[in-house]
């Protein structure tokens, strides 16, 4: 095949030819988007009304919200016009902007987890210390220092997916998914694959290794509690938590461990719907669900939203 580098355009996968089946699978897609953006909303707004849960936990919560917001928008709405519109081309730079945002997005909610972890685990060992040692300064330190990681390693993963040469214009997926883009590349791809798989298992491997050993001396806090109402009120604020990394590294599970290479590209599609939609979907969720606190903010925010409604329409 004749060298494509100066391509204009890729060529994306869709879901079906058929038109109805199209139209289905806009109104899914719409739907799963809306209910991640509108939950994740809901929750960055009732943490930032409540001003009892202005404490580091709830500050990297909604950082965490808004990289869900992130993840999902880079890739939900460009499937929904690729069946909308019936037109599976996105640019060269889009997809260069697809890469680029969802390696920022997903590094950074993967680090923001493992930051909440180290978080949980200063306020169950240290209770005493724990305004010490996660003030202000600190957090933000924390949140800049994820930004840096997340940008270089966007940019350095980004650069070196499209510093190869194309052969072909069809990616064989419904959105620039990096492992895809490899696949019609026609340079030699050894090197390449070798550092994208060792950096990329280094950042999740230490960060999966340190969560572990975090939730253990955490447990280990945990059990020395004397009483139970104590031990069910400390884990009460580590179930959600533990339950998103979950659910992160379950799903992520299946972006870098894929079927032989002969499977079917419906498989691929659907291990790459699991890792990237699940989680933004469900962890608002998860947290509004386990969280007493934020059940008590969303209460107040929708009863302020009650009170505002029945004002407006007794001064109209």
């Amino acid at each position: 095949m004749h060298n494509l580098t100066s391509m204009p355009t890729f060529l994306l996968m869709g879901f079906s030819e058929i038109r109805k089946l199209q139209i289905l699978h806009f109104f899914v897609f719409l739907a799963l988007y809306l209910t991640a953006i509108i939950g994740n909303l809901l929750l960055v707004l009732a943490i930032a009304i409540d001003r009892h849960l202005r404490t580091p936990m709830y500050f990297f919560l909604i950082n965490l919200a808004m990289m869900d917001i992130g993840i999902i928008s880079v890739i939900v709405p460009k499937s929904m016009a690729i069946s909308l519109l019936n037109s599976r081309w996105i640019s060269y730079f889009g997809c260069v902007a697809q890469v680029f945002l969802y390696f920022l997005f997903a590094t950074s909610e993967f680090l923001f987890l493992t930051i909440m972890a180290h978080d949980r685990s200063v306020a169950i060992r240290n209770p005493l210390q724990y305004e010490t040692i996660m003030h202000k300064g600190a957090c933000i330190q924390m949140v800049a220092i994820v930004w840096m990681t997340s940008l270089v390693y966007a940019i350095l993963n980004t650069c070196g997916t499209f510093a190869n040469t194309f052969c072909s214009v069809t990616v064989k997926q419904f959105f620039c998914e990096v492992p895809t883009l490899l696949k019609i590349s026609c340079t030699d791809l050894y090197l390449v694959e070798v550092w994208f798989l060792v950096i990329s298992c280094s950042i999740a491997l230490g960060c999966f290794i340190f969560i572990i050993i975090t939730y253990m001396q955490i447990f280990s806090t945990v059990l020395k509690i004397p009483s139970t109402h104590g031990q069910k009120k400390a884990l009460s604020t580590c179930v959600p938590h533990l339950t998103i990394v979950s659910v992160f590294m379950c799903t992520g599970f299946f972006a870098y461990v894929r079927p032989p290479t002969d499977a079917s590209s419906d498989l691929y599609v659907a291990f790459a719907m699991i890792y990237t939609i699940i989680p933004p979907t469900l962890n608002p969720f998860i947290y509004s669900m386990r969280n007493k606190e934020i059940k008590t903010a969303l209460w107040k925010l929708f009863n302020q939203g009650h009170s505002s409604k029945s004002f407006s329409k007794v001064v109209f």
